[in-house]
C-alpha cells in the first residue's frame, strides 16, 4: 500500500510538471533557510558548555549611574581582584586575570642579544594565575599549574602556540626556554597545556603569571589594587557553591565595594553577575577577548525569517494544491468508486507532500556548504558546515520534513478528499461546500503580503536610517584623513618622534596631528570628575580626548567659548564639550570658562567649551566630554589629505610614502594605516548586514508570494473558465474581462496593505528606539511599498487573465 501511495504521487508530480517546480522552488527557499539558520543558531548556543558546572560560573561586571544614565563595564576594579578569595563567601572559586590586549610582539632569544625568532602581533594572551585552570581546566602536556604560576616571571603557552615559537621540539623540553613580549617583559616558559577543542570564548594562547603585574612598573599602568578606577581589560569569574545563590554573592560583592569607595551623591556604582552562557551573546557588556560576539536579536531575527519563509511556502503550497482541485476532481471520484476511503485518499495526498518536502530536504542538505556562503555575512567564523555527523541536525532536518509535509499538505487533502464521486463524475465544479473555504484561502493569500510587504517596508526604512547614519554632521570632519598607531611599548620614544616629524615633508599630507584615538572611535576613557558650584559637588562620568593643538583644527571642532588649552606633557587644563557645560548649569557656554574640575583629587581649569561632537556612534546620546592638549597618550598619528576629488590619485601617493617612512624607522613591524570614514562606517556593520539579510528576506518573500498569487489565479481562472468563454460570446472587450478578474485579487493586496501600515509603522519605531538620533518614518515608504507591490501583482495577474481571456470561448464551452 504504502508502495503505491508514492508510484502515484511520482506519476502525479510528472503529469504537473510545473506546479511541481513551483512547489519545489517555494519549500526549497523556506527549508533551505531553516537549515542554515538552525545550524548558525545551534552554533551560537553552544559556546563555553563543556566547562564543569557550567551554569554556575559567573563573571563579575560593572554598572554605572551618572545623571540618571546607565553605563556599563565588563571588567572589575583590580582591588576587587586582590580581596574577592577573603572578603567573599559561597565562593567555589575566583579567577581574576588581566587582558594584555595589545597586539603583542614576541620574540624567542637565542641566549644572547640577538633574536632567532620574532612574531609580530600575537594576541590571546593574558595575566593570570592556577585559579584560571581551576576554573576552566585544562590538560597539561608539561609543567603543572601550581608551579606555572609561584612567582613572577613565567609564562604558559597552548600547545598550538608553543610549536609556532619553538616548531619540533617536544613540550618537555620547552620548559626553561625565554621569550619575551613587546621588548620588555623577559618570560621563562613554565607550562604548555593542549589546545581546547570545544567552543569556548575564552580562547587565550599565552598565560602570563599575575604576579608579574605586582612585581614591574604594569602595577601603576594597569592600577593594580585600585578600587576608583574600573578597566575592561581588568576580568574576574567566579564560581559559585552548589547551595550558592547568585543574590547572596551580589549582596556581599555590593557591600565591599561601599566599604572601600565613597559614597557618591550624584552617582553610583554596583557589581553584576553575568552568566557564563551570556557572555558569547555581550549585548551591553562588551568581551574584547571573544573574537565572534552574537547578538540574540540577530538570531531571533533570523529565526522569524525562516518561520516566515516557511509559512509562505506552505501557504503556497496549499494554493496551488486547491488550485489543481478541478483537474482531479476526477480522479477523486474514480477512486472513491473503486472503494478508495476518505482517509485513504488523505493519506494518498499526505505522502505527495511528504514525498516532495523530502526531496527538497536532502536537496537543501546537499547545497548546504553553498548556501551558507550566500550568508557569509551571518555566519559566524569557525562555523562547521559538515552536518553528516550531527545527529541533532540530521533530527531537525526530519522533523522539518514531517512538520512541513502535514503544514502544507492536511488543507489541501481535507478538502480534496471531501469531494463527492457522483457530482465530479457529472463534470460538476466542486464548490467546497460553502464559502468557508475560499475565504480561509484568501486570508492566506492576505496573509503572504502581509509579510511581504512588511519586509519591503522594512528593508527601505533600515536603508533610510543607515544613510542617515553615515551622512548625518557627527560635528567633525570625517572624509580624507587616515590614521596610524604608534607602537604602544616602543622603548625608542625618539623614534615615534622622527616618524612624526618626518611626516610634515609628505607634500600630500595637508595637516598632521598626534593625538589619542579619533573623535569618534570604539574605543573610549572616562572617569568621574567632580565640579562644586558653591553648594553641591556635581559629579560626572566624563569621556576624555587628547591630542596637540592640531587635532581640533584638523577634525574641524569648533570652540564655542575660551581658547585652545596650552600644550603640556600632562594634562594642565581642559576644553569640554556644550553638553557637560549644559549638565553643570550652564546655559550660556562661554559661562562654563574659568571653573575648575577635580579629577583624581587635582584641579583643572576649564579654559574653553567646545560645540558638541558624537563621539561613539549616533546609537548613543552625546555625553560630558573633556579634550586636552598634552603629549599624554598620545599614540596615534592623524593625516589630513587633499579633500578634493580630483586630487584623489596624491592619496595613494601619500600612503605609499608614508609606508616608506614606517619601513625605514621599524623595519621589523607592518605597516597599518585607516581611512577615517571606513572606521565610520564600522559602527553599523551591524545594521548594514541587517539591511543585507532585509533585502534576501524580502527578495524571497516576494518570490514566494507571487508565486502564491500565480496558484490562486490559475485556480480563479480554471473555476471561471465557463463564465470568461460566455462573456467573450457577449461582446466583452479582453480590458473588460482583465478587470473583472483581476479586481478580487486585487482588493486582496490591498486589503494586505491595510493590515501592514500599523504593523510595519509599530515595528519601525520600536526598531529605531536603538537609536538616540534617527530618521523619521516617512509616509512615502509604505506609499512605495504598497504601489510596488501591487505593480508586480498586477504584473502577474494580467499575464494569466490575459492568456486565460485571449483563449478560443467554444473550446471553454464544449469542455463545460
Amino acid at each position: 500500500m504504502l508502495k503505491n501511495y508514492f508510484l502515484t504521487a511520482l506519476r502525479q508530480f510528472r503529469r504537473n510538471k510545473w506546479f511541481t517546480l513551483i512547489n519545489v522552488l517555494g519549500l526549497s527557499i523556506g527549508i533551505c533557510a531553516s537549515l542554515v539558520i538552525f545550524l548558525i543558531v545551534q552554533h551560537d548556543n553552544n559556546f563555553d558548555k563543556h566547562h564543569k558546572g557550567a551554569d554556575r560560573i559567573y563573571r563579575v561586571v560593572s554598572d554605572f549611574t551618572f545623571s540618571g544614565q546607565l553605563y556599563y563595564n565588563s571588567g572589575v576594579s583590580s582591588g576587587l581582584s586582590k580581596v574577592i578569595d577573603k572578603e567573599i563567601s559561597g565562593l567555589e572559586t575566583a579567577a581574576p586575570f588581566y587582558l594584555f590586549d595589545w597586539d603583542v610582539k614576541v620574540t624567542i632569544p637565542n641566549g644572547s642579544d640577538s633574536a632567532f625568532g620574532v612574531f609580530k602581533r600575537q594576541g590571546g594572551i593574558v595575566f593570570a594565575d592556577d585559579r584560571f585552570f581551576t576554573l576552566f581546566r585544562s590538560k597539561w602536556l608539561a609543567g603543572s599549574p601550581m608551579e606555572a604560576f609561584d612567582a613572577p616571571g613565567k609564562v604558559v603557552l597552548t600547545e598550538s602556540r608553543a610549536k609556532v615559537y619553538f616548531p619540533d621540539i617536544p613540550a618537555d623540553r620547552i620548559l626553561g626556554r625565554p621569550i619575551v613580549f613587546s621588548d620588555t617583559l623577559r618570560m621563562t616558559v613554565a607550562g604548555i597545556v593542549a589546545d581546547v577543542q570545544e567552543k569556548t570564548d575564552l580562547d587565550f594562547q599565552g598565560f602570563i603569571s599575575l604576579k608579574t603585574i605586582e612585581n614591574t612598573g604594569l602595577s601603576d599602568l594597569m592600577q593594580w589594587g585600585n578600587w576608583r578606577s574600573t578597566n575592561g581589560s581588568s576580568q574576574l569569574f567566579v564560581k559559585l557553591a552548589p547551595e550558592t545563590t547568585e543574590a547572596a554573592v551580589k549582596q556581599q560583592l555590593n557591600t565591599l565595594l561601599e566599604k572601600n569607595t565613597k559614597k557618591d551623591p550624584n552617582g553610583s556604582r554596583s557589581f553584576q553577575l553575568q552568566a557564563l552562557k551570556d557572555i558569547h551573546f555581550a549585548s551591553n557588556y562588551s568581551t574584547d577577548f571573544a573574537g565572534h560576539v552574537a547578538s540574540r536579536k540577530t538570531l531571533n531575527g533570523l529565526m522569524i525569517v525562516a518561520l516566515f519563509l516557511l509559512l509562505l511556502a506552505a501557504i503556497n503550497f496549499i494554493n496551488l494544491s486547491t488550485a489543481q482541485s478541478t483537474q482531479r476532481a476526477r480522479e477523486i471520484g474514480v477512486r472513491k468508486t473503486m472503494g478508495s476511503s476518505r482517509s485513504q485518499l488523505i493519506i494518498q495526498f499526505l505522502s505527495e507532500t511528504f514525498l516532495l518536502s523530502l526531496f527538497t530536504t536532502i536537496l537543501a542538505l546537499v547545497l548546504l556548504p553553498y548556501i551558507t556562503q550566500l550568508f557569509s555575512s551571518f555566519t559566524p567564523p569557525g562555523l562547521d558546515t559538515y552536518i553528516w555527523n550531527k545527529p541533532v541536525f540530521l533530527f531537525f532536518a526530519f522533523l522539518l520534513v514531517v512538520v512541513v509535509s502535514i503544514l502544507s499538505g492536511i488543507y489541501p487533502a481535507l478538502i480534496l478528499s471531501r469531494f463527492q464521486p457522483v457530482a465530479v463524475l457529472k463534470a460538476q465544479r466542486s464548490r467546497e461546500s460553502g464559502s468557508g473555504h475560499t475565504w480561509l484561502r484568501k486570508g492566506l493569500i492576505v496573509s503572504q503580503f502581509v509579510i511581504a510587504q512588511f519586509f519591503i517596508i522594512a528593508t527601505v526604512l533600515v536603508g533610510k536610517q543607515i544613510h542617515y547614519s553615515l551622512n548625518k554632521d557627527m560635528g567633525f570632519r570625517k572624509d580624507a584623513i587616515f590614521t596610524v598607531d604608534l607602537l604602544f611599548f616602543d622603548k625608542n620614544t625618539e623614534r615615534s618622534k622622527q616618524f612624526f616629524e618626518r611626516m610634515h615633508s609628505i607634500p600630500e599630507i595637508r595637516m598632521l596631528s598626534i593625538g589619542s584615538r579619533p573623535p569618534a572611535s570604539n574605543n573610549t576613557w572616562s572617569g568621574e570628575v567632580r565640579y562644586n558650584d558653591g553648594k553641591n559637588d556635581i559629579s560626572k562620568d566624563v569621556n576624555f580626548k587628547m591630542g596637540d593643538s592640531n587635532y581640533l583644527s584638523l577634525y574641524q571642532i569648533k570652540l564655542l567659548a575660551g581658547r585652545m588649552p596650552l600644550q603640556s606633557d600632562t594634562v594642565r587644563e581642559f576644553a569640554i564639550n556644550e553638553t557637560y557645560a549644559r549638565e553643570l548649569g550652564f546655559k550660556n557656554p562661554a559661562a562654563a570658562v574659568g571653573i575648575n574640575l577635580n579629577w583624581s583629587d587635582k584641579l583643572y581649569p576649564v579654559v574653553a567649551v567646545m560645540a558638541d561632537f558624537h563621539f561613539t556612534s549616533i546609537h548613543a546620546r552625546i555625553t560630558p566630554l573633556a579634550f586636552a592638549n598634552t603629549k599624554m597618550n598620545n599614540n596615534t598619528i592623524h593625516a589630513l589629505l587633499s579633500p578634493d576629488p580630483e586630487l584623489k590619485g596624491t592619496w595613494s601617493a601619500a600612503i605609499a610614502k608614508t609606508e616608506k617612512l614606517w619601513k625605514e624607522l621599524y623595519p621589523e613591524e607592518e605597516f597599518n594605516y585607516e581611512f577615517y570614514d571606513k572606521s565610520i562606517a564600522g559602527f553599523y556593520e551591524a545594521e548594514q548586514n541587517l539591511v543585507m539579510l532585509l533585502k534576501w528576506a524580502t527578495g524571497l518573500c516576494i518570490f514566494i508570494s507571487v508565486l502564491g498569487l500565480l496558484g490562486l489565479v490559475v485556480y480563479t481562472t480554471n473555476l471561471r473558465r465557463r463564465e470568461i468563454g460566455v462573456r467573450k460570446v457577449l461582446g466583452a472587450s479582453l480590458a473588460q474581462l482583465v478587470s473583472l478578474l483581476s479586481k478580487d485579487l486585487m482588493a486582496l493586496i490591498g486589503v494586505a496593505f491595510l493590515i501592514t501600515v500599523p504593523l510595519a509603522w509599530w515595528g519601525a519605531n520600536n526598531w529605531l528606539k536603538d537609536f538616540a538620533y534617527r530618521t523619521e518614518v516617512s509616509w512615502w515608504i509604505f506609499a512605495v511599498s504598497g504601489a510596488g507591490m501591487i505593480l508586480v501583482a498586477f504584473f502577474i495577474l494580467s499575464l494569466r487573465i490575459i492568456k486565460a481571456a485571449m483563449a478560443n470561448p467554444v473550446e471553454s464551452l464544449r469542455t463545460e
